[in-house]
Parts: structure tokens; sequence; C-alpha cells
């Protein structure tokens, strides 16, 4: 395809790189050094440009493009890029966006701005948050097959029971797979005599139910479920949006908000939370309250480095979770290296859901594991596919050998794969494989 990507940030950026290799890739950037970094580093063509203006885009040769991803940070702009692309050519746009009242109008007519699909970068961080939320040691947690598959990875500790286990032993549930273990930045794909050694991230795909459970095998002494305490740090539209989704789900969430118009805005808005107005650093404040009694403590203030020091802080009183909403993703690592538990990149959770609309043949749902070191990917079985009419100890063979199939669903209900399953056309099936395969998998499935 030719994509035409507005908006040279890390999530644009981030997009391009995944793309420069199958498809024909124009970013259109106004920061002139900004273009000729990327020049030098991707394999794609720069225009240094307004990206909502017609001039800029028909130098991008807009009329030729297949997809346009407006990716900048201001909402409007990539709003009015996308309209302007829609009224000069025939490409699938692509809007990312923070404010969900832009998501609200847009899903009740679905042609609003001249936009196909709109990303919300706030909801969607707040949607990962939540997810990572209620499964102890849980590093990573997707959805696929409408919620009927759940993909999650675990830091394997070393007071973990599973830890020095085989795969065969720490596998007790019918409809779960071990996909994979990271281990030393490495991907090893297990089998049933494969040990689980501790410093593993142990990547599972099975039904939610499976998934707990494995959850609870792996850390016994934490909560799994709704029965934990959770302390939100900052009441930023990623911190109302956990919120809401944490008492959706049955959770009794707390939020702490230093701004006192704010925080009483939150009081109206979100009756199943207490909010309290308080600086989150105060630790008087802290002890007082008895955050440090909390399972789970989430930072979303408007910074990284506040975020750090929140996380350390209620690590340092007593919190036994900590997760952090990392801005730049470059620092996600990092976080995690000084003593975060979890760190949710809103850029990377965009770039994974704009990726999807990219990938060869009819991809649902995309997951990035290991900052891309590998990616789990559903989609629906053609009767073109290698997988199709075929079981599975036949149709493995067509493929690489780190390609490992996760899950089946067939009319809404979960298949658990095994190797006499024979995989239909219009089953959904989720797939684990190392990235540098990308491009042979996508084409055969």
């Amino acid at each position: 395809m030719r994509v035409v990507i507005i908006g040279a940030g890390q999530v644009g950026e981030s997009i391009a790189a995944d793309l420069d290799e199958s498809h024909e890739v124009v970013i259109v950037e106004r920061d002139a050094d900004r273009c000729d970094e990327l020049t030098y580093s991707l394999d794609v063509l720069t225009i240094n440009g307004d990206g909502t203006a017609v001039s800029t885009l028909e130098d991008a040769g807009i009329t030729e493009a297949d997809m346009v991803i407006a990716s900048t940070d201001n909402d409007e702009t990539n709003i009015v890029a996308c309209s302007t692309a829609k009224a000069v050519s025939d490409a699938f746009t692509i809007a990312r966006i923070k404010n969900t009242e832009y998501l609200r109008t847009w899903e009740r007519s679905r042609t609003a701005f001249g936009i196909d699909f709109m990303v919300c970068t706030n909801l969607l961080t707040a949607e990962s948050i939540v997810r990572v939320i209620g499964l102890p040691a849980a590093h990573q947690v997707n959805l696929f097959a409408d919620g009927e598959v759940q993909m999650a990875e675990f830091d394997v500790s070393e007071e973990s029971p599973i830890a020095g286990q085989t795969v065969s032993e720490a596998d007790r549930f019918d409809s779960l797979t071990f996909a994979s273990l990271i281990r030393d930045e490495e991907v090893v794909i297990p089998r049933g005599e494969t040990r689980i050694t501790a410093g593993d991230r142990a990547v599972v795909i099975g039904s939610p139910g499976s998934v707990r459970g494995f959850a609870a095998d792996v850390a016994p002494e934490e909560h799994v479920g709704t029965s934990e305490e959770v302390v939100i740090v900052g009441g930023s539209e990623i911190g109302y949006h956990a919120a809401r989704l944490l008492a959706e789900r049955g959770f009794s969430p707390r939020l702490i908000e230093q701004d006192e118009e704010r925080a009483r805005e939150l009081a109206e808005e979100l009756p199943e939370t207490v909010v309290m107005q308080s600086d989150a650093t105060d630790v008087d404040f802290l002890e007082r309250e008895h955050v440090g009694d909390a399972d789970v403590l989430v930072a979303t203030l408007d910074s990284d480095e506040k975020n750090l020091l929140s996380c350390l802080l209620a690590s340092r009183i007593g919190v036994e979770r900590t997760v952090a909403v990392v801005d730049r993703t470059v620092y996600v690592d990092l976080f995690e290296t000084v003593g975060i538990d979890v760190g949710v990149s809103p850029r990377a959770v965009v770039a994974e859901e704009i990726s999807r609309f990219t990938r060869e043949g009819s991809a649902e749902n995309v997951a990035f594991i290991e900052d891309d070191r590998a990616e789990v990917l559903e989609v629906e079985v053609s009767e073109e596919s290698m997988l199709a009419n075929r079981p599975i100890s036949e149709s493995i063979h067509d493929f690489p050998p780190c390609l490992v199939i996760g899950a089946i669903t067939r009319d809404r209900d979960l298949v658990t794969p095994r190797g006499d399953t024979v995989i239909k056309p219009g089953d959904h099936v989720v797939v684990f494989f190392e990235e540098s395969v990308v491009d042979e998998v996508t084409s055969k499935l």
C-alpha cells in the first residue's frame, strides 16, 4: 500500500518503522530537521509541510494513497487533515485524537469529519491500564475475538510457584496455550519439557478464565479480580477513564487530584469513586489515608517524571504494585528497570491499534510483545489460507517454526488448538510469532 502519515512524532515514527519494509510510506512533517532525521533512519519519503494543506498532500501523492494516518499531537489538526485527504482522494483515513467528545461525535455518524476510523489515545490507554489490574504479575493484557480470548504477559519471580516447573507442569488449564517465554531478551518457543525460570516473562493465550487461573498460579499471594484496592493518582482524562472503567467492572477505586476544581468535577462524574483533593507526594496525607495498604497504584499525571516519583514513593510506603503512564515510549523499559511494575505508553498503544489496518489479509487485532520483538495477531481464516481445512499438525509445517497457534474461536465458541484440530474458513485464529517473519506469516494466513 501507499501510506501517507501526517505527523512524525513518536506515534508516526513507530507506525512508519512498522510499515517501511513492506509498504510505500510517505511522512508529512512541519519540522524540517525531523524530516531529515527520518529520511536517514527509515526507508520513507518525507515531505516538509502542513498536512492540512491540499498542496502539501498533493506533493505527498495523496491521489494514489491507499491510507492516510493523521497522528500529530493536535486533535483538530488530525481531523482537518483527514477531512482534506478525503475531499481529494479515496484513501482510508485514520485520525488519532485525545478528546473523547470527538470520538462520541464520530461514533454517532461514522462519516463525520471524513474519517474512516478514529483512535482515542486517552481511552485506549485507560483500557490498557484496566486490563492489567486484577491480574497479579501481569505486564500486558490484550483482548481478542470480542473478549473471548486473552493474551497476557506475566513476570515470573523467584517466589513464584511455577519457577522451576516445566511448561507441561505449569499448564493445568485446558483452554490455555503457552505462546512463548521471554528470557534475557530472547524469544523462546516453549515445549512441554521447557523449564520456566525466575526472571522469565511468560506469554499465554487462552480464555479469560484460564488466564485468571494462571495468574493465581504465578502469584498466589496476590488478589485476583475486583477485590484489589486501587488508587489512581491524577485526574487527567486517562485517570478519569481508568476510574470509570474500573467502577464498571466492580472495583471501588480511589482517586487523588491536587486541583480543587477538577477534584470536585471528578467527584460529581464518578459516583463510585472516592475522590480526594491533595498532593499525591504529601507523605503525611498518604499515610493518613492508608494509601500504602493499596494493592495497585496507577499514576496518570501530566509528566513522566511526576508519574515516576509517585510510583516510587508509593512502593516505598508499601503499595504492592505500581502502574505508570509513560508518554515517552523509550522510557518504558527504564521505568520498569528502576522499580515501576508496569509502564503503559499511550503512543505505543495507539500505534498498535492503527497497525492492524496495515496488515495483509483480514487482521482483526494486533498486539506487540517486548518492543516489537514478537506479535500476536487475530485473523479470520479465508478459503485461501494455508490453515483452512487442514489439521494443525499438517498446516503448521508451512509456517516458520516460531509461529504458535494460541486460540481458535468458531461461532463465538472457544476451540482449544490441538494437533488434530481442523481449522475451518470463518474461524478466528489468534497466533503468536516473532516480528522478523511478519510478512511471511501474514501472507499465508
